[in-house]
């Protein structure tokens, strides 16, 4: 199982956690803010603030949240100023990593990664340095018990998707970043819930990792993922049956 899919079974788990150390609710203003800003505060026009939208709406997000969020990324309100900025470094066995962050101060959040990475086997790199080893997709995952796969791929490709595959209890959906809002409207339209949709990286090739190795990148993945300026994480491991089988118990 590739990083990415096993990372995101492993963070929907999470969720109820994330959301009580209420680092949920701050990535996701964050998201809003950048998004309105960029993109204006008209969620009809802007696709990925209508996307944050909707994350803050399922995450029980109150409206004014919502409603202060937008006008501090529009400017009629006063707030802080922030920048988006992309890290890159290795994780053990030389496993790719990547991380978009949201942040008031790059040297601080660069000095704090750099700690972070160097106390959990990894090591911060230059930019550029892994970033080729992915790609830009949308990604949709669907609950594997609400749709059967034949159904769920013909309505996804006659949506403009490029390919559904089956994961662990769920199917995901892979699309260009151009197709992602047909797609997930497509879906909507036939009443087919997601468990997750998002424009995201996936890896074009993996690393294997054995027990020893998988413990470390787990421990990694979680200092990163809590860590306060990280929006996403993304990273290129490959986790082999049996040693994840060890990892569960």
């Amino acid at each position: 199982m590739s990083g990415h899919s096993k990372w995101a079974t492993i963070k929907r788990k999470k969720a109820g956690i994330d959301s009580a150390r209420g680092q949920a609710f701050t990535r996701l203003i964050k998201e809003i803010t950048i998004a309105a800003r960029n993109g204006g505060g008209d969620p009809n026009m802007n696709p990925r603030l209508r996307t944050a939208i909707l994350s803050a709406k399922g995450a029980n997000m109150p409206a004014d949240n919502i409603d202060r969020a937008i006008k501090k990324g529009t400017g009629e309100l006063e707030g802080v100023v922030y920048e988006e900025v992309t890290y890159e470094g290795y994780g053990p066995n030389g496993v790719a990593v990547m991380l978009d962050t949201v942040t008031d101060n790059k040297n601080r959040t660069a000095s704090e990664l750099r700690h972070l990475l160097s106390k959990n086997g990894g090591n911060m790199g230059s930019q550029g340095c892994v970033s080729w080893m992915f790609e830009t997709k949308g990604l949709i995952s669907v609950d594997s018990s609400v749709t059967d796969e034949d159904t769920l791929m013909s309505i996804a490709l006659d949506a403009g998707a490029d390919d559904v595959r089956p994961e662990e209890g769920s199917f995901e959906i892979l699309t260009t970043p151009a197709a992602f809002e047909s797609v997930k409207k497509a879906l909507e339209e036939k009443k087919i819930p997601t468990l997750s949709a998002e424009v995201t990286k996936i890896p074009q090739n993996t690393v294997q990792l054995d027990f020893s190795q998988a413990t470390t990148m787990m421990k990694l993945m979680d200092a990163l993922e809590e860590f306060d300026d990280t929006q996403k994480v993304y990273s290129n491991f490959d986790i082999p049956a049996d040693v994840m089988a060890k990892l569960d118990k």
